[in-house]
């Protein structure tokens, strides 16, 4: 499990980051308007949260990064992660739960040009929320795991690079042959490989 941990929190991250990106362009809420239109209006997730698509890009960039970035940083890509997670699902759950107006106010207001949040209520006659508020809520626990996830096992992630360093350390103290790049890291820092 060890070794794969790594792996699981990429993943974790890269998931969550690319489903939350995807429903930001998705309709999360339909809005019935008191003024008697036909057509209820469609409410995308960047609209109703407008950070959802900036902390779901950071989260991608985090999986991303966490791939190859080195024992320091790692658990603070764990933390970062954790309260992305954490902050997204604080601003998804209200809408996953309720559908309030305030939610839908931006873009109420663009289409009927109605200001203010007591007229705007008046005028919404009903809000019906998509399945997409809930998928979002489910992938922000999913970044907030991840990256407790990374935060309780980055310390024990292998690290990449020393294996092919002590192999080569190996052969240089066994006086073993050296391959053509250990020949030329010698050559460019002075030495000379043929001795």
């Amino acid at each position: 499990m060890i070794a794969r941990a790594r792996l699981i929190g990429v993943v974790g991250f890269l998931i969550a980051g690319a489903t939350g990106l995807i429903s930001s362009t998705q309709t999360w809420l339909l809005v019935s308007l008191s003024d008697g239109a036909a057509e209820p209006l469609a409410v995308a997730g960047a609209s109703a949260v407008v950070l959802l698509a900036p902390l779901s890009l950071t989260a991608l960039a985090l999986g991303a990064a966490l791939s190859i970035v080195g024992r320091i940083l790692r658990p603070v890509f764990g933390v970062i992660g954790a309260v992305l997670g954490i902050a997204l699902a604080i601003l998804t759950a209200p809408i996953a739960i309720q559908a309030p107006v305030s939610a839908v106010s931006a873009e109420v207001a663009a289409v009927t040009g109605i200001r203010g949040e007591s007229a705007i209520a008046e005028l919404v006659a009903g809000i019906t929320a998509t399945t997409w508020p809930a998928i979002t809520l489910v992938a922000a626990v999913l970044m907030a795991a991840a990256g407790i996830w990374v935060l309780a096992t980055a310390r024990l992630w292998p690290e990449g690079g020393r294996r092919y360093q002590s192999e080569r350390a190996e052969r240089r103290r066994s006086g073993g042959p050296l391959d053509a790049i250990d020949s030329w890291d010698d050559l460019s820092r002075g030495g000379d490989p043929t001795t």
